[in-house]
């Protein structure tokens, strides 16, 4: 395997993009700009899945798809990014040994504002894998109960997601990511990082109901690539709630199989009720 010839301080090429709001007709409001600015927001917000798939580029472009292998990521996101600005990148390097290379990251708004900090991680050894049984699938609540601390706590196993992987899901969201990745597109592609991501945004919605709310921070391990045509499934389990400075949060443990394989686990955190603005 070819190894990255990367040093501890090197500066990566940075990485640019025009944001796109791809959600401001979904239900989540949060989104749009008229409910955005009633919980003090300039506009309705980029979505962080979105946010994180602009961080993920310096890590493909170090890493290649190895990186989908036995690879992390984490991504917290602290200021909004708004449709129309152009988004920076930065990519350093903070880590180089011969078990593994660590860059970090910083998504930074036309002002220099650090919107979105993370970190990704190319490990020499794969990771090990969670027990697709720890994770059993589950049918989703019809209806969905209205989210709060007390629904969450009776929460263990979420209702599960299922479909199979098709292109035409992949295209949509690299449109709406803006991102140039080939290894994303034809016949032999791979699920962005980023899509899979999506899914577990997804998984919540899908169990509970919700107002506006925000996706902060994912941490991931990449487990292996999902390819075209396999079953995918998304499985998710409560970890719990917290709330801080009025918002009122919720964390998930998630895994998402592809052909009966594990190809990620993300350690997800939402805002399921962000405090009002006043």
């Amino acid at each position: 395997m070819s190894w990255p010839a990367l040093r501890v301080g090197e500066a990566l090429p940075p990485y640019q993009v025009t944001a796109f709001n791809g959600a401001a007709q979904s239900d989540n409001k949060i989104h749009d700009d008229v409910v955005a600015r009633e919980y003090g927001f300039a506009g309705g917000l980029v979505p962080g899945v979105t946010v994180h798939a602009y961080m993920t580029r310096p890590a493909i472009g170090a890493f290649g798809l190895p990186w989908l292998e036995r690879g992390a990521m984490s991504s917290r996101f602290l200021k909004p990014v708004y449709e129309g600005e152009l988004v920076t990148v930065e990519a350093r390097v903070t880590d180089a040994s011969d078990e593994r290379v660590t860059i970090a990251l910083t998504a930074k708004n036309p002002t220099g504002v650090e919107c979105g900090v993370g970190s990704a991680t190319l490990h020499r050894d794969p990771l090990a894998a969670p027990e697709i049984r720890d994770f059993p699938e589950a049918p989703r609540p019809t209806p969905r109960p209205i989210a709060s601390a007390s629904v969450f706590a009776g929460l263990d196993v979420l209702g599960s997601l299922s479909e199979v992987n098709e292109l035409g899901r992949w295209e949509k969201f690299l449109a709406e990511a803006n991102d140039p990745g080939e290894r994303f597109r034809g016949p032999e592609a791979v699920a962005h990082p980023g899509y899979l991501i999506r899914l577990a945004n997804t998984v919540l919605v899908e169990n509970v109901l919700l107002g506006p709310w925000i996706h902060v921070s994912s941490e991931v391990q990449q487990l292996g690539p999902a390819h075209l045509g396999e079953t995918l499934t998304t499985r998710a389990r409560v970890l719990g709630t917290f709330e801080r400075k009025g918002h009122k949060f919720v964390e998930l443990d998630v895994l998402i199989v592809s052909a009966e394989r594990p190809v990620m686990r993300v350690h997800h955190t939402a805002i399921y009720e962000p405090r009002r603005n006043g």
